[in-house]
């Protein structure tokens, strides 16, 4: 039996993420793939525990070493009880956001040092990272009308927090994928979910050839 393959998606709040997920995890398993179609902060009982500390923090919340450590023990916990006994079942993990969105969130907007995210990424989770990383991107205007949409004016404690946080994330996510092109694909999601899904079965063209 292969090994299965591991797609993580990332971006910012309103990229389109999850939709493109759900999605994506439907177009596999009509093609006969076996698929976990999971989330972060999230996964498993203790994950999604440590996920509504983390956006339905109590009190004034966590400041950002403490809410790095969080999101890397729901990690992993995330990765030893969920991703790799379905990877090593042969079953594809299509993921709503991975390390990245660490690196992005408590790294780039957060203001810590991407060698100590990834620290905390080798000494929970072994160092995973994902086959490949679809970064899902939108313009500014395209994402407002979504969160309007989707939030109703309400946000979690980190997608509430100030547009600068949230374009210095975008921005670290830019600069990752920049870095490596090899593992990343840029998918831009302006247009209708139908069109995104499109461009992301593209990018993942190699996989599936490879999966037949």
């Amino acid at each position: 039996m292969s090994r299965g393959r591991f797609i993580a998606l990332e971006g910012g709040e309103g990229a389109g993420k999850s939709t493109q997920a759900r999605m994506l995890a439907d177009a596999l398993r009509v093609r006969g793939i076996d698929v976990l179609l999971t989330r972060e902060p999230g996964g498993t009982p203790g994950a999604e525990a440590i996920r509504a500390l983390l956006l339905a923090p109590p009190g004034e919340g966590w400041e950002p070493r403490a809410e790095a450590l969080l999101f890397a023990a729901a990690r992993a916990d995330h990765v030893a009880r969920h991703i790799l006994p379905a990877l090593d079942a042969g079953t594809w993990v299509v993921c709503d956001r991975f390390l990245d969105s660490s690196r992005a969130y408590q790294g780039g907007g957060g203001g810590l040092r991407d060698e100590d995210i990834l620290a905390l990424h080798r000494i929970g989770s072994g160092g995973l990272l994902p086959d490949i990383t679809l970064l899902i991107e939108a313009p500014p205007r395209t994402v407002e009308a979504r969160l309007a949409r989707r939030d109703g004016g309400e946000s979690d404690a980190i997608g509430g927090r100030a547009a600068a946080y949230h374009l210095q994330v975008s921005a670290a996510f830019r600069r990752f994928a920049e870095a490596e092109p090899n593992r990343f694909a840029c998918i831009d999601s302006a247009g209708a979910p139908e069109q995104t899904h499109a461009l992301i079965v593209r990018a993942l063209a190699p996989l599936l050839d490879a999966a037949r």
